[in-house]
């Protein structure tokens, strides 16, 4: 049996996933699985004409409801059993979309959250249903951990990122430090309405929070940008996992003690909000 794409490209989502009841770790990977798969069209080492025409296709066989395709009757599957809003994942295609250009720069804040959301936010907010959490707040809070971690991923791959015409932030140590502490301000954000998640799941998103949280805090260790040039893929040790899996233990009991009423959750949507009604997808 070959292997999912959660275990293959998404190594801190799988150690996390190790601690998720077999049942959830199945449907998260069959999500990860169809996000991963319109990604890798994108991302495909082909002429950009043909990658338009291949998305375009996916596009069309997942509104379709093509079953021909495993993934997308996978998806589908998740999308009827809990209720996912189609317009989440509208909102999934209308930012992976935006990769489908000859060079692609985004210039504001505002550009680069709804980017975040978009492409990762999402994904967390479809996550979030998946685990059976309900309240608004708290699929705010998976739509903050979807951002954070989107805001890591783009810090971390400014080479990469250039190297295929794809500029989301300006090509400093600056402005990567500035994106990292953006991120935090959403890890931060997402963190006590973690307590609104089936006491069965919330360790697994305690501990994926801090390993995903912990790439951020290995860049910014670096002293200048030809240093966090010449890492490479800055990624976490397994001693660096199997440390803040155990700091996630701090975590889980003390959010026994805190309010989720206290959240703030929310107010860092302001920007994401003049063009989408989040509302709507919850």
């Amino acid at each position: 049996m070959s292997k999912n794409y959660l275990s293959i490209y998404a190594k801190s989502f799988n150690w996390a996933g190790f601690f998720l009841p077999r049942v959830n770790y199945n449907n998260c990977s069959n999500l990860y699985d169809f996000c991963r798969t319109v990604d890798n069209i994108v991302d495909d080492e082909i002429n950009l004409d043909i990658k338009k025409k291949n998305f375009i296709e996916f596009k069309k066989k997942f509104f379709e409801k093509d079953f021909s395709s495993d993934k997308i009757k996978k998806m589908w599957n998740l999308i009827d059993q809990f209720s996912i809003s189609i317009k989440i994942v509208e909102d999934l295609f209308d930012g992976v979309e935006t990769d489908l250009n000859e060079k692609v720069k985004l210039k504001t804040k505002k550009e680069l959250l709804i980017y975040s959301y978009r492409v990762a936010g999402t994904v967390g907010l479809m996550m979030a249903k998946i685990l059976k959490v309900n309240s608004d707040r708290a699929l705010e809070a998976a739509v903050d951990l979807g951002i954070a971690m989107q805001l890591t991923n783009i810090s971390r791959d400014v080479i990469e990122d250039k190297k295929c015409n794809r500029e989301y932030i300006d090509n400093d140590f600056v402005k990567i430090k500035e994106t990292l502490q953006l991120a935090d301000i959403f890890y931060n954000s997402s963190f006590i309405s973690i307590k609104e998640i089936p006491i069965s799941c919330r360790f697994a998103i305690l501990v994926a929070r801090r390993v995903y949280r912990q790439i951020g805090n290995e860049i910014k260790k670096k002293r200048d940008f030809e240093e966090y040039k010449n890492s490479g893929k800055i990624f976490v040790t397994k001693f660096g996992k199997v440390k803040e899996t155990l700091l996630s233990i701090y975590d889980f009991i003390i959010l026994i003690f805190l309010n989720p009423n206290d959240s703030k959750v929310g107010l860092r949507h302001d920007e994401i909000k003049k063009e989408i009604k989040l509302n709507e997808r919850f």
